[in-house]
């Protein structure tokens, strides 16, 4: 095999997607493969977390935490033994580009992986995606093969695990919760607190602990494959390097997902700061004889109207307009669609998705869609507008997780920025509000053409859309 070669200084907007896939061991070597592990050997792991922490580089996840604080903070942690987690469990609406990344550079991913371990001193590291992700499956296990192979790892353990499509699946408690073998039902703390196999007595479920064994905590960090896979080209290039691209408080490139309704949707990198409406021009524009007219970020943040499409991609800017980055996956729509069925459709999918350990998320999701339904279908009245209001005070009551919170933000946001929408189809001036997919993609291919995953049987509520 060839060992790791230095290579030049990356093209600007194109870091973490290479041009073709490196799927040996040789051809991601002849990129610089490996040299960032090299680095932080040498480094040492605190002056590892110092370079990552100088890179900026923030969490490519959906919060955008900055990466090196959070590294820094797992290393510190006291409590028992430490593990990183690289979360590959893709299943937020309108993304590709986990999927991406692992199908064109595996390798990438266990690197920074195994650089993560090196810095917060991890006794293993797992790598969690859903076994639905059959070609990325395979292509993560061929390359783990190879990596081990080389000797590089040098006795860190890789585990590939395999878990359902449940959306809860991505959620950084819930992903714990499916590596130790149980259900993806989100626990009460977080990985810094309550990591893999802990024993400490709190926390949704503990292990016994062994007679005469102190009870661990585990501090466990969790960081998107997109985040692990940029830290490696961190450790190999530099902090400086990484900060020539992007903005100041958000360095270096993002890969982002456009689905909806734009002539050809596709995943494109491009450097932080890059303006939404540039991407979209990318994808083709609107549809002929259409305009832009919405976007949502996922499901996770306030829609995002046409109006504020110039916003620069970046954590910052997006958070200035009242809405957020999220993992840069966008389903994009025109002025044929109606906001209330958009609605209908993101309520419905969260109300399936909710995995009813908290009545408050539930029930609240369940009775928005109700709602959304009666209106869409054009027998509703200002007293649904009423009952939805009130749901959506409740909603996040008590929450282990965000996805009550996405429930308000979401809806909340369709309501306040579309109130025409909404009083066209109770005023009986609308057309039947027609169905929308919920953009949970299952492929996304190379000329544009999206196929998206049917809806999934609800685990605690009925279905509602």
């Amino acid at each position: 095999m060839n060992t790791p070669q230095s290579s030049a200084q990356s093209q600007r907007g194109m870091v973490i997607l290479p041009k073709k896939p490196l799927l040996s061991w040789d051809t991601y070597a002849e990129t610089g493969g490996g040299l960032g592990l090299l680095t932080a050997r040498e480094f040492g792991p605190e002056a590892t977390i110092e370079e990552i922490t100088a890179s900026g580089l923030r969490g490519r996840g959906g919060g955008g935490f900055p990466t090196g604080s959070k590294w820094g903070s797992i290393r510190r942690s006291g409590g028992g033994r430490r593990y990183v987690v690289a979360n590959g469990a893709e299943g937020e609406p309108a993304t590709f580009k986990d999927r991406a990344l692992m199908r064109t550079d595996p390798m990438r991913v266990i690197e920074g992986a195994a650089i993560a371990a090196l810095a917060v001193g991890a006794e293993g590291v797992f790598i969690a995606t859903k076994r639905s992700f059959t070609t990325e499956v395979e292509i993560l296990r061929a390359a783990l093969v190879e990596f081990t192979e080389t000797g590089l790892l040098d006795g860190i353990p890789f585990t590939l695990v395999e878990g359902p499509d449940d959306y809860l699946f991505g959620e950084e408690k819930a992903l714990l919760e499916v590596i130790e073998g149980r259900d993806a039902l989100p626990r009460q703390l977080p990985p810094w607190q309550h990591g893999l196999f802990a024993t400490v007595p709190i926390g949704w479920e503990s292990a016994t602990t062994p007679t005469g064994d102190a009870p661990e905590s585990n501090p466990t960090l969790v960081n998107n494959v997109e985040t692990l896979a940029a830290a490696a080209h961190v450790m190999r290039q530099g902090a400086s390097w990484y900060r020539t691209m992007g903005t100041i408080e958000s360095p270096g490139t993002i890969v982002v997902t456009v689905v909806g309704d734009v002539v050809t949707p596709g995943v494109h990198e491009v450097e932080i700061g890059t303006p939404l409406s540039t991407v979209l021009e990318r994808c083709d524009g609107p549809r002929s004889g259409h305009r832009f007219k919405a976007a949502l970020s996922g499901i996770s943040n306030a829609v995002v109207t046409a109006a504020h499409f110039d916003t620069p991609l970046s954590y910052e800017a997006f958070a200035g307009i009242g809405s957020g980055l999220g993992a840069a996956g966008f389903v994009v729509y025109d002025d044929s669609r109606s906001m209330v069925s958009v609605a209908r459709a993101m309520s419905g999918f969260l109300a399936r998705e909710s995995c009813g350990q908290c009545p408050s998320c539930t029930r609240g999701c369940a009775a928005l869609t109700e709602q959304l339904v009666q209106i869409g279908r054009g027998d509703g009245s200002d007293a649904n507008l009423g009952q939805m209001n009130a749901a959506l005070r409740t909603v996040t009551d008590s929450n282990r997780c965000y996805l009550g919170t996405e429930e308000q933000v979401v809806i909340s946001s369709l309501l306040r920025e579309f109130p025409q929408d909404f009083a066209a189809s109770i005023e009986g001036t609308a057309p039947h509000a027609e169905e929308v997919p919920v953009p949970l993609i299952k492929e996304l291919h190379g000329d544009g053409t999206v196929t998206y995953t049917g809806p999934r049987s609800p685990r605690t509520v009925g279905d509602l859309t």
